[in-house]
């Protein structure tokens, strides 16, 4: 993690202008959940080189019911909002900066008879896959994201990608604000990303401040 931003090509980019983040093997990347921003908070990502890969910033005094997911450039991946007046804890999943036909959402799970389970992402809008599958199944994510312990699997139940806490070095642990994703080739490695901050709101903070998001 000794450099900060990135010295190599940028990812090549898909027929629609995006970059693609998907490989031909597994892909680790070290999340920091802090960001390079004075007084700002988010999430910085950095792959084995030390090269930044992903990055949030979101300002302190900013509404954290959204959230924009970037590529080390600043490239706006996905815009992540709270979807308002529901019983359940659901956000929804936008392409780049827009607003408009969501390609995912995810929604904490609160079904106590599976806890392994603790959130389920569903493909919607021009996201749907073209394959019948009538549940719309993307992914579902069983662990304990507080635990740093989480593993993604896909609609046909393979391990897509893993949440790990980071090894120790001589001796020294980096916390649960330092860990390991593991994303293999089925899945965007921007995807992937994109779920660990969804889990962080879900997860990650204290059940008073996730309340008060709720109501916002």
């Amino acid at each position: 993690m000794t450099k900060v931003y990135p010295k190599g090509p940028a990812p090549p980019l898909l027929s629609s202008g995006r970059p693609t983040f998907v490989t031909q093997s597994a892909t680790v990347l070290t999340v920091w959940k802090k960001s390079l921003l004075f007084s700002c908070d988010g999430f910085t990502v950095f792959d084995t080189k030390g090269n930044l890969v992903f990055r949030v910033d979101n300002y302190a005094a900013a509404n954290k019911s959204e959230i924009v997911l970037m590529d080390a450039s600043g490239r706006s991946l996905y815009t992540i909002r709270r979807k308002r007046l529901t019983l359940t804890d659901t956000w929804l999943m936008y392409d780049g900066e827009t607003t408009a036909n969501p390609r995912f959402s995810v929604t904490k799970h609160v079904n106590f008879l599976n806890s392994k389970s603790i959130a389920h992402v569903s493909f919607i809008g021009s996201g749907s896959p073209k394959n019948g599958n009538k549940k719309n199944v993307a992914f579902e994510i069983e662990g304990s994201y507080a635990q740093r312990s989480c593993v993604v699997y896909d609609g046909k139940r393979r391990r897509v990608a893993e949440i790990k806490r980071k090894e120790t070095v001589a001796g020294v642990g980096f916390g649960g604000d330092v860990f390991r994703l593991v994303v293999e080739p089925e899945i965007d490695s921007s995807v992937a990303m994109a779920l660990v901050v969804l889990l962080d709101q879900m997860f990650g903070g204290s059940s008073s401040r996730r309340l008060i998001n709720q109501m916002k």
